[in-house]
């Protein structure tokens, strides 16, 4: 090829890259620890400030997402997986364990936080598909819960999973 097509070829890949882009939901990049504290970070013109809540206890509505994020890097850097049992939180750390409690069926389960969000005004917690079936609202796509604090997450593992991610 010549240089001027393959240049001419960049150049398209470049702005076809840029506006796929500027069409995708805002993502915040990975939050680690700079000093101690945790990066804030800003989601369509809202600061968020993560931190450490060891009595974090909130009741409120959560949501759930599911395929269009499978395989997408969390907030944390993890592969988004619909079928694991994991949650996103704005302002919590990451990663860790809270308890979800479906306040209308009494269902509960302990999930553990890799990713941000929702960014959806009202919203406390956005679940893995899998999180909101085993909470029994997946049909329903929103529930009444509430979350507690449980500790921090610690790494991804096997042996975490079964300890964690079990309904109890």
């Amino acid at each position: 090829m010549h240089a001027a097509k393959l240049t001419r070829i960049a150049v398209a890949l470049a702005a076809a890259a840029s506006l796929a882009a500027c069409a995708t939901a805002p993502e915040p990049a990975p939050l680690a620890k700079k000093g101690g504290t945790w990066r804030p970070y800003q989601v369509n013109g809202v600061w968020y400030t993560p931190r450490e809540q060891p009595k974090y206890d909130e009741v409120g509505v959560a949501s759930w997402y599911g395929g269009h994020h499978q395989g997408r890097p969390t907030a944390n850097g993890e592969r988004f997986d619909k079928d694991a049992v994991s949650a996103a939180h704005k302002t919590l750390p990451l990663p860790s364990v809270v308890e979800v409690i479906n306040l209308d069926n009494g269902k509960k389960i302990r999930v553990r936080l890799n990713d941000r969000g929702p960014f959806v005004a009202g919203r406390i917690i956005d679940l893995s598909q899998e999180a909101a079936r085993r909470l029994g609202f997946e049909r329903a796509g929103i529930a009444r819960v509430r979350v507690r604090y449980v500790g921090p997450g610690g790494a991804r593992s096997a042996e975490l999973d079964m300890k964690v991610f079990i309904d109890f």
